[in-house]
């Protein structure tokens, strides 16, 4: 954000910032292939910088909050009350618990055993969903060297599979540099088919053509990443500067404190709003 925006708040400023690892890993396990076992470390390697907004009631300026509400309790529940449930039938649930995704008979939970090494321009963009960092522990540097420098000899692409965030995934392990890039992968029975989006019977004229590969020609080069930024969330946070600069900002009101009533009081209200509503008996003539 602008700086006077992070000032004012105290917040950081707005910047093209570096992105770094994590310092710690968020998976550990090892790389598994024929008779070779590499120590390695999972470790995010993208950050997105979308522009997160909060829900704020237009009445009060409020921020509004989401709860976790019990509707058979009448109340809010914290997360440690919390359980996660696969529904069998409409209303009807089976508990699983962390032992339960501990104790699971997967081999993919430790280890990322290579199935087959392929020619990574064989799957299609479609199968890729995120991209990880794969650093190796200690003890496994110099095999980690030794599975990169095959793979770069090779030109070739592990397969493998990994189980990461209570999920099973294909994983690629390829080359970036002097890195293994592990990328997880869809399943195929995960990706839809276009099956509504084909194009049909187009013919495309010879000088249409020839004309759409000049322009590609012409705008042809090579892939400079350093050469694009976010304009769309820049141009958010000029427009947000502004609406800071002309005192166009919303303070959250302190919520009010609850109303404390006295029991004796309390007790003389539902008494006296008890006999308003209990019908007059009529005297006798």
């Amino acid at each position: 954000m602008p700086a006077s925006l992070g000032n004012a708040y105290g917040q950081r400023p707005f910047a093209k910032e570096l992105l770094t690892v994590a310092s710690r890993p968020i998976w550990r396990g090892a790389i598994s292939f024929g008779m070779v076992s590499i120590p390695v470390g999972i470790y995010t390697a993208v950050s997105e910088k979308d522009l997160h907004f909060h829900r704020i009631h237009e009445k009060c300026g409020s921020r509004i909050k989401l709860q976790n509400f019990c509707p058979v309790c009448d109340r809010t529940v914290q997360s440690e009350e919390l359980q996660r449930g696969y529904e069998v039938s409409k209303g009807a649930y089976v508990i699983v618990d962390d032992e339960d995704f501990e104790t699971l008979p997967v081999p993919s939970k430790h280890t990322i055993s290579v199935d087959r090494f392929v020619d990574q321009t064989e799957i299609a963009p479609v199968y890729y969903d995120t991209t990880y960092y794969l650093m190796p522990e200690e003890a496994g540097r110099k095999p980690y060297k030794l599975l990169l420098k095959a793979l770069e000899e090779k030109g070739m692409s592990a397969l493998a599979k990994i189980a990461l965030r209570n999920k099973e995934s294909l994983c690629l392990l390829m080359l970036n540099g002097d890195q293994i890039l592990m990328e997880t992968l869809f399943f195929p029975d995960e990706i839809r088919q276009p099956e509504d989006l084909k194009l049909g019977n187009i013919k495309v004229d010879d000088k249409e053509l020839k004309m759409a590969l000049s322009l590609i020609d012409m705008l042809s080069g090579p892939f400079e990443p350093e050469e694009y930024q976010d304009e769309y969330r820049e141009a958010l946070m000029q427009r947000i500067e502004a609406k800071l600069q002309g005192k166009q900002i919303t303070e959250q009101p302190a919520a009010p404190e609850p109303r404390v009533i006295d029991l004796f009081d309390a007790l003389k209200a539902s008494l006296e709003q008890a006999k308003a509503a209990k019908p007059s008996k009529r005297k006798s003539g």
